[in-house]
């Protein structure tokens, strides 16, 4: 048991699915709704799987009206223990299918939950995309107190104070090599935008930074001892469309991952204010490019737009 529990600790991207199933299995011995226990085929035939990991802050992970803070497409191949993932900056501006005019794309959640950024992320990346696993920041808050924190480096000293934000924001660190992060302080790191040079981009760096650090201490064997209160908190906090028999499935091979050898890129482009609005505009030739190397079995070779 023991062991198929360590899986669990490979990657923050393993932990978001498999608890996530974990929660649906608890949901499910109390007859509540729960995702069908079915397999995705291609998972079923390759051991692989796209999905679209969603950042939120919000009081209610299924809040209404809730912009995204972070956007992510994954692929895993369960077989060759190869990750990639790709950062979509919340401000690209792009069409949104019931939208009028161009918006950022973090407000296709707010407009139309997880299924919506789902359509969005496969118009603009011409993806065959389907499943989105949603994270509330308070989970990773959860989480990183039960490891014991996340150690990284502070480029330059973070402040920022939103006390209109719901719930209020206040981000207060100090520059400084290898520091120990608790929950609230990494929340703090993560969320850290204004001071980059390059904004959004700068932030993204960040988060991938903190990712493999938080999984360099997650794979310590003493966090077993955390394991309650991880389940609790993705119990709360997680929330997904991928079928629960994959998600299961996902969680008894996810030691077959090799995080040494993930793949990480980011939308490239450059900022621009339109009516008084910063977005990102992004450049089409270099993000094709890099779709079709990261996630080419997945492009659509013909583009249209879906109704």
């Amino acid at each position: 048991m023991k062991k198929f529990f360590k899986s669990f600790f490979i990657s923050l991207l393993i932990f978001c699915v498999a608890y996530a199933g974990l929660g649906r299995y608890l949901k499910k011995s109390n007859n509540a709704e729960v995702v069908g226990e079915e397999v995705d085929e291609e998972f079923e035939e390759k051991n692989k799987i796209l999905f679209l990991l969603l950042g939120v802050d919000a009081k209610d992970i299924n809040q209404k009206g809730t912009r995204t803070d972070t956007m992510m497409l994954i692929n895993i191949d369960f077989q060759t223990g190869e990750t990639k993932l790709l950062s979509i900056p919340r401000d690209t501006r792009v069409n949104i299918r019931g939208l009028n005019g161009q918006r950022k794309i973090n407000a296709a959640h707010a407009n139309g939950g997880p299924e919506l950024s789902v359509k969005a992320v496969k118009d603009l990346l011409g993806v065959d995309l389907e499943y989105y696993v949603k994270v509330d920041y308070r989970a990773v808050e959860e989480i990183v107190d039960a490891i014991g924190g996340v150690t990284v480096d502070i480029p330059k000293d973070m402040y920022y104070s939103d006390p209109t934000a719901d719930p209020p924001l206040l981000i207060d660190l100090k520059k400084g090599e290898q520091q120990l992060l608790d929950g609230d302080k990494s929340i703090q790191f993560l969320r850290y935008r204004k001071g980059y040079k390059d904004a959004d981009l700068g932030r993204i760096k960040a988060q991938q930074q903190f990712m493999k650090a938080f999984m360099e201490q997650a794979l310590k064997p003493k966090n077993i001892l955390g394991l309650p209160k991880m389940v609790s908190a993705y119990y709360k906090y997680v929330d997904t469309n991928i079928p629960l028999g994959t998600l299961s499935k996902m969680a008894l091979i996810a030691n077959k991952i090799n995080t040494e050898t993930m793949e990480t890129a980011t939308i490239p482009g450059y900022g621009k204010k339109i009516n008084g609005t910063d977005y990102l505009i992004y450049k089409e030739d270099e993000m094709n490019s890099i779709v079709k190397e990261m996630f080419g079995n997945y492009v659509y070779s013909n583009r249209t737009t879906e109704n």
